[in-house]
């Protein structure tokens, strides 16, 4: 009899996400982490870095998503995108998608998540060919600080807060979005889940770095299956535009975008944080 063979991600020291595998048909371990990707019966193609779920075909969209039009929905005019990591493409995907956006820097600093990810998740890595887009394999960190008044949205799709991901979660990372982006300029980066201890406790210190460098700071919400407790956030800061107030429901949806998981009213729905969450990071009263 044939073994199976599963894949297994500890969220906690007693709690473990699991599923079967088919193939190993990538396995890497580049000068940062080690890089895999696996096909699997329920979620179609993973990438996994570290031993740690980055995405998968199956759930992708939504992630994917909510990292890119909730911003797109409330800028009037994005025409200079900043991508920080999203090394798989498929923040890049959803990016190329607006033909009002002019130019896409990509600064992902592992080239061997882009290189595998083009030949093996070709439903996700399917942009970066556009003449608009300009990757750059380098440290977000030490890129952004060369820049100053350039960028109407950053991206940051980033890894968890420790690795490679570690420096995209630091005040100083934070000052130096702030410092690049124009003056109606958003930021929008993942949070980590609210709900287990660890990443909870990173979602609050990430969320008072932003709220001290930014005018205007919140957090919202998606439910991604594959991730921790299956409970996301993001955060959205700016320099004065809010993502409620200044939502554009009637201008994003006649751009007439097929989207799997967001519309105008998720959106919404979005920033209506369960309790928990509010007293987590300190906005009981939002």
């Amino acid at each position: 009899m044939k073994k199976e063979l599963w894949f297994n991600e500890y969220h906690t020291d007693d709690v473990c996400f699991s599923f079967r595998v088919t193939e190993q048909v990538f396995t890497g371990r580049s000068e940062f982490q080690q890089v895999e990707i696996f096909d699997t019966p329920e979620f179609g193609r993973v990438l996994v870095l570290d031993g740690i779920i980055m995405c998968t075909e199956k759930d992708e969209f939504i992630y994917h998503d909510m990292i890119v039009h909730v911003p797109l929905a409330v800028h009037p005019a994005v025409q200079n995108v900043l991508l920080i990591g999203g090394g798989d493409g498929g923040a890049l995907r959803e990016l190329c998608r607006y033909d009002t956006i002019e130019s896409i820097e990509m600064v992902e600093i592992d080239a061997m998540v882009v290189e595998a990810s083009k030949k093996y998740l070709p439903t996700i890595a399917v942009s970066f060919d556009d003449p608009r887009v300009h990757l750059m394999i380098a440290d977000g960190l030490r890129y952004v600080r060369r820049k100053e008044q350039a960028y109407d949205l950053i991206i940051v799709d980033s890894t968890d807060p420790f690795g490679p991901g570690e420096s995209l979660f630091t005040k100083e990372f934070y000052g130096n979005c702030y410092k690049a982006l124009k003056d109606n300029g958003i930021l929008v980066n993942q949070h980590e889940s609210p709900f287990y201890g660890q990443e909870a406790r990173e979602a609050r210190l990430t969320h008072r770095r932003m709220k001290s460098v930014f005018e205007v700071s919140r957090v919202y919400q998606a439910h991604i299956p594959t991730y921790p407790s299956g409970h996301w956030l993001f955060g959205f800061s700016s320099k004065g535009l809010d993502p409620i107030r200044d939502f554009k429901p009637e201008a994003w949806n006649a751009r007439g975008l097929s989207t799997e998981y967001y519309n105008t009213d998720v959106h919404a729905g979005a920033f209506m944080l369960p309790t928990y969450v509010r007293t987590l990071i300190g906005e009981d009263t939002v």
